[in-house]
Order: C-alpha cells, then sequence, then structure tokens
C-alpha cells in the first residue's frame, strides 16, 4: 500500500528539472507543433533589463515561478541578481527547492494540516523558506507545526488590498495580527508584510492604472507606518509586478517586487499601455506557441493546429508574431481557423508559424517542455518541471 505523502513524495523525484541537451541543434521548422518556443535573445534581455532597473533604485526582484514553472529559469533570475522566489503554492516551492533554489516565498495563504506539513518540510531543508498567514488560526498551527519539528519559520503578514481574495484587513486587524506572531509565536519569525494588487496589474492606460494602484496601496503603507510606531520593524514589504514594476521607486513603499511576466510578456500585459505608448513596451515578447497550417477548407480561411488546449486565454485570442491582415478564431481543442482579410504574406500549408501568448503563465501550464532557440536553432530542451503542480 501506499500512503499519499509517499505518492507526492515519489512524484516529486521524478520531476524533470535539467536541461536535456540535443546530440545536434534542430530548426525551428522541425519541431512537432504546438510547441512552446522561447527567443533566448529577447528572453535574456528581458531579465537584464528588470534586473538592471530594479537594482538601479535599490529594489529587489523575487521572480514569480508560477509564471515560468522552471528552476532553469529561476537560476538564471537568481545569478543576475534576484533576491529570492515566489511560488503561488506548496507544490511549485517543492519542485523550486529540489531544482536548488533555497529562498522562496509560497504567496498564498496555507491552513490545511496536510499542506503545513509539507511547508514544514521544506523548511528543515532550507531556512530561506517563507510563508504569508492572514489570520491568527494560520499563525497558530503554523507554529506548532514547527515547534513539533524544531524548526524557525518566516512568515509575513498579508494584507488585503481590496480584492476580497486573500489577506487580512490593513490597519488594526493586520497589526493585531502581526503582534500575535511576534509575542505568541516562538517558532515564527515575523518577516514583513505582502500586498499584492493584481486587480490593478491590467487596467489599460497608464496614468489610470497608477493612480488606482497608488489609492490601493496607501493603505498599506498606513499599515506598515503603524506596525513600526508599535516596535515592529517591516524589513520587508513585498508585492507589485510587471504591470507596476516603474512605479515602485516612485512611491518608494515596496522593498521587493514578485514579477513574473516581464521575462515571457503577452497580448494581455502588451495592451495595458505604457507611460508614452498605448502599448506596454518595457519589455518585448520572448514567448511564443509554434503553430502549423493543416488545412485549407475555404479560400479566406486557412486553419492551425493550435486552439484550446495550447492556449490560456482570460480575454483574448492569440495572435501572430510576424503575419498581419488575418485574424485567428477559436476552432475547438485542437484547432485555430484564421481568416485571411489581407495577410501581409502568403500562408500555405504546412506553414509553420509564430504565435503570442495571450496570458503566459496559464498557457506554459499547457506544456511540458521549452524549446529555447537563438538564431532560429534549438540545441536544447527545458522542462516546465512545476507544470500541474496546482496543490
Amino acid at each position: 500500500m501506499t500512503t499519499l505523502q509517499q505518492f507526492l513524495q515519489d512524484r516529486l523525484r521524478q520531476v524533470p528539472i535539467e536541461a536535456i541537451k540535443l546530440d545536434k541543434p534542430v530548426p525551428l521548422a522541425d519541431l512537432h507543433t504546438p510547441a512552446l518556443v522561447l527567443d533566448l535573445d529577447i528572453f535574456e534581455a528581458n531579465l537584464q533589463k528588470m534586473q538592471a532597473h530594479l537594482s538601479s533604485h535599490g529594489m529587489g526582484l523575487r521572480g514569480h515561478t508560477k509564471m515560468h514553472k522552471s528552476p532553469l529559469i529561476a537560476r538564471r533570475q537568481l545569478a543576475l541578481g534576484a533576491l529570492g522566489v515566489c511560488a503561488a503554492t506548496v507544490s511549485e516551492a517543492e519542485v523550486m527547492l529540489a531544482g536548488g533554489i533555497n529562498n522562496i516565498l509560497i504567496t498564498s495563504p496555507v491552513v490545511s494540516a496536510e499542506k503545513i506539513d509539507r511547508v514544514i518540510e521544506l523548511a528543515r531543508h532550507s531556512s530561506e523558506i517563507r510563508i504569508v498567514v492572514d489570520h491568527i488560526q494560520g499563525a497558530a498551527l503554523f507554529n506548532q507545526a514547527a515547534a513539533t519539528a524544531a524548526v524557525q519559520l518566516k512568515v509575513l503578514v498579508d494584507l488585503d488590498p481590496g480584492m476580497g481574495r486573500t489577506g487580512i484587513a490593513c490597519g488594526e486587524p493586520a497589526l493585531a495580527l502581526g503582534q500575535y506572531i511576534v509575542n505568541d509565536c516562538p517558532h515564527l519569525e515575523f518577516a514583513g508584510l505582502q500586498m499584492y494588487i493584481g486587480n490593478c496589474m491590467h487596467i489599460k492606460g497608464y496614468a489610470d492604472r497608477r493612480a488606482r494602484y497608488e489609492a490601493l496601496l496607501a493603505p498599506g503603507i498606513a499599515t506598515r507606518a503603524l506596525f513600526e510606531a508599535k516596535g515592529i520593524a517591516v524589513s520587508v514589504f513585498s508585492g507589485g509586478g510587471t504591470g507596476t514594476f516603474d512605479m515602485e521607486p516612485g512611491i518608494g513603499a515596496l522593498t521587493e517586487l514578485q514579477a513574473g511576466s516581464y521575462a515571457f510578456m503577452d497580448i494581455e500585459y502588451r495592451e495595458i499601455g505604457g507611460p508614452d505608448s498605448e502599448l506596454f513596451e518595457a519589455f518585448e515578447p520572448s514567448l511564443f506557441v509554434l503553430v502549423t497550417a493543416i488545412s485549407q477548407p475555404r479560400t479566406q480561411l486557412i486553419t492551425v493546429d493550435a486552439g484550446f488546449k495550447a492556449f490560456a486565454s482570460d480575454s483574448v485570442a492569440p495572435q501572430f508574431r510576424d503575419l498581419e491582415g488575418v485574424v485567428y478564431h477559436w476552432g475547438g481543442d485542437e484547432h485555430g481557423i484564421v481568416r485571411l482579410n489581407n495577410p501581409s504574406s502568403t500562408v500555405r500549408l504546412g506553414d509553420k508559424l509564430a504565435m503570442l501568448t495571450p496570458h503566459c503563465d496559464p498557457t506554459v501550464n499547457l506544456y511540458d517542455y521549452y524549446f529555447p532557440y537563438r538564431n532560429g536553432m534549438v540545441e536544447e530542451i527545458w522542462p516546465v518541471s512545476a507544470r500541474g503542480k496546482s496543490q
């Protein structure tokens, strides 16, 4: 008989993490489609630009691995100067630790006994594991578990930015939780505050986005001041994201940025707009889905082999990287139907085309591997190691 915990541990040991080197480079045109491809030149430029920007303003980067789900990519972020990573789930954190990443913040509250045990197991192997709590009950459970395991666990108080999703109310409720951690939880170390204002990341129009972001962040800033007035030092204020990365230094609130999508970019982010443009162009798209034109039942239509199972979208359809004058329509699970209004180049059966992802995070979760390329050639394959790790 196998216990659930044994099953999960066995599955973790089977997760591929390291790059798979090919015997000889393969051109993009030879890939089986749909394939998740990564333009290394653009990808590396995005990583470097974000790190340089934050470093120049004295802020830290805590790259969010829920986007790329790859210890290989997390290592690259750390090598450039990132202070650590985020994980949305315990299982993502387990994969990151297995991949050699030690400084991990689990950004969603954990309250169930089985997951608390898994977090404590992570803490046995790394003293840099961090969790968030938004309720005294959660803090008490973790303190008891940490005491039993004889570990010390770093904890951030998660503030609700008005989303009503997770987090405790700013002000006195948050202070009461912080005081409980400091005074009544000897096996927990108060490590700061988290306030992720996710409902601002995709507001269209830079001025509107900034105004809304500053308004929602203000209670968090006041809460930090309240903590410090009561003698509780707040050394870390974690939050923000790609959509607000260039607002943070001017506001002076956050100490570390939880950015993820900047590395890959997608259509939803591109359309939010920048300070001087209708498009958000601070980072360029580096992630694409390579598709093949497989059928042409009508003259003005051509079908590609990528539908709902190849792209994840909250609101928009995928678009072509280099082809204009066409419109993609969902054609089902495995198909996309492309209307050839006035194509900028001829599309023939068998052609392979790169498409921008509507929403990179859930799209990545549909694939087992990345095919990173440079100059049109793939030399190795990168596993999407934390794919499906939603527990």
